[in-house]
Parts: structure tokens; C-alpha cells; sequence
């Protein structure tokens, strides 16, 4: 039998799975520099992207402005915010279902069209696990490990549309990437609830927004911290009375990933604008065709498989 440390490092790996976008220091940036490799990865998806890195400077351009063209949708040669937001949104979508389409078999072990909770338990965890839902375990590993799992269990009920014994490939993807998925924007404000709203009040402040994140010694904020408080104030607080409440936090972790595109679209801007008119041009982006080509525009796929529908 698997240690306790094992399960819960397998219940982490499986729960990380397009839960919380709240980004952290590491994404767009290394210490104080900025983080190139975070920005590879969402504009132009997998194929594109690796295409793309075969070609000529020359052929490279043609490719970015053939991918302009359909980001562009009113062929206004710019690509605004929304725009640039409504795309990442369709790769985000586009590759959770295909990364749900491509898992379901793994977990459909007896091949009936639905995953139920003690096939998935059982292939995720490579052992039935089962936990009491009201009793605190004295030992902090295994009463973790419990309230990993039951948050796991709850999810998966989510997931659940139509109350039967197990999720189809539909219900799956909800259960996988609960961000893509209308209904499970309950469980989305309940989690995140639970991992930032420290003080139980129902809405979420900027100081839990950006959490305890500087160490000992640190006095100044870094520049993730200076961006997470622009994010707050420019993205969220559409009130602007320095909390989150219900609708500002779906603006946060939307379902459909509208609030982590967003979030993106934002950073784009913030580093290809420079005529500073709030979109970006054609001529722009090839100005800045690095930071283009290593947005997550470009290889967010990939990232499914190690964190986080068709249209």
C-alpha cells in the first residue's frame, strides 16, 4: 500500500488539475525578471507554436499575421483586450476538451461510456480511497490528505449534471477543468472561498487576494505583487470598494476561463502596447514578435498536463 506522503502528493498532482487562475510569482516572473517562457504558451496553441519555430524570420512574420487575422475580428488591423481575451479563451477551451476527450479512456476502465467516482478513486489513486466525511484525524498529514480528497469527491458530485452513476465525457471535462464549464461556477466561488477568504466573510480583500508571499527581510513588494495589485483594482474590483464580492469573483476564476484570459490579454498589452492606445497593431506585434510568440497564447496545452470546448 502507497504511503500516506504518496497519496496526498497524487491527490495534489490530480487536484491541481484548472483549479484556482490565480497566478503566482513564478508564472510571469523569475525573482525580479520577467519570465519569458511563462508568455510561450497561449496565443497560437501546440501545433502552431512548433510550427512556427521551424520557419524563417520571414515566414515566421507571415504565420504571426496570419494568426492576427483571426484573433482580429472586426478586421480593424488591431487586436483590443477583448479580442485578445475571446481568443485565449477559445484555446483554453479547446484543448481542456481535447485533454478530457484524451483521458476519459484512461479512467472508463470497465469501457461503459461513464467514469464513475471509484474508477476514477481507483485509477488516480491506484487504490479505493475512503475517507469519513466528519471526522478530524488527529495526524495533520492524514487529516489532510482526508480534506483533499473529500474536496475531490465534492467536485466530482459537481460534475455530476444529470445525478448518474458516473460522469460522461462531458461531465468529465467539468470534472477535469471545472473553468470551462457554466454549472460549476458554484463549486469555483466555493473553492476559492475556502483557500482565500481567511476572515469567513464571503468576499475576498486584496491583502488575501495576494496572500503571504514576501519573506523575511522584505520590506519592498516585488513586481508580481505590484502587478497581482493592478490585476485587483484594474480586473475585479469593478466597485472599487477593495474586496471581491460573488460576481467579481467569477470575473477571477470564471467559468469558461474568461477571468484567466483576461488576466493574460492584460499582460500582453501592458508589454506590447507601446503607443499606449489600449491595442495592439499589427506592426506591434511584429515589433515585439518574441514576446508574442512566447505568450500563453501559444503552448497552453502543454500546461494542462503539468497544472491546470470546442467552439
Amino acid at each position: 500500500m502507497a504511503s500516506s506522503a504518496l497519496l496526498l502528493l497524487l491527490l495534489l498532482l490530480r487536484f491541481g488539475i484548472a483549479q484556482s487562475s490565480h497566478q503566482h510569482p513564478g508564472d510571469h516572473y523569475t525573482g525580479e525578471q520577467h519570465n519569458p517562457e511563462h508568455d510561450l504558451n497561449i496565443l497560437l496553441g501546440d501545433e502552431d507554436t512548433e510550427e512556427i519555430k521551424q520557419l524563417s524570420p520571414a515566414e515566421q512574420r507571415k504565420k504571426m499575421m496570419e494568426i492576427v487575422k483571426r484573433i482580429d475580428t472586426n478586421a480593424d488591423s488591431l487586436l483590443s483586450e477583448e479580442e485578445i481575451t475571446l481568443w485565449i479563451q477559445h484555446v483554453y477551451r479547446t484543448y481542456a476538451l481535447d485533454d478530457a476527450k484524451e483521458r476519459f479512456p484512461e479512467f472508463d476502465t470497465n469501457k461503459d461510456g461513464v467514469v464513475t467516482w471509484e474508477e476514477y478513486n481507483t485509477v488516480a489513486h491506484n487504490q479505493l480511497i475512503s475517507f469519513d466525511d466528519d471526522a478530524v484525524l488527529e495526524d495533520p498529514e492524514q487529516e489532510s490528505l482526508r480534506h483533499l480528497h473529500l474536496k475531490e469527491r465534492r467536485r466530482f458530485d459537481f460534475a455530476d449534471a444529470d445525478n448518474t452513476a458516473g460522469l460522461n465525457v462531458t461531465e468529465f471535462l467539468a470534472f477535469t477543468h471545472p473553468s470551462e464549464v457554466d454549472h460549476m461556477a458554484d463549486f469555483a466561488i466555493e473553492d476559492v472561498l475556502g483557500e482565500y477568504d481567511s476572515d469567513k466573510d464571503g468576499f475576498i480583500s486584496l491583502s488575501e487576494f495576494i496572500g503571504d508571499v514576501r519573506g523575511d527581510g522584505e520590506d519592498s513588494p516585488s513586481q508580481w505583487e505590484i502587478e497581482e495589485r493592478v490585476r485587483f483594482k484594474d480586473l475585479y474590483d469593478q466597485d472599487k470598494d477593495g474586496k471581491l464580492n460573488r460576481e467579481e469573483q467569477l470575473r477571477w476564476v470564471a467559468p469558461n476561463s474568461y477571468g484567466s484570459a483576461r488576466e493574460e490579454a492584460f499582460h500582453l498589452l501592458k508589454e506590447m502596447d507601446q503607443d499606449g492606445d489600449g491595442k495592439i497593431s499589427e506592426a506591434e506585434v511584429l515589433k515585439n514578435q518574441e514576446t508574442f510568440l512566447h505568450s500563453e497564447v501559444t503552448d497552453y496545452g502543454r500546461q494542462l498536463h503539468v497544472s491546470h470546448d470546442e467552439l
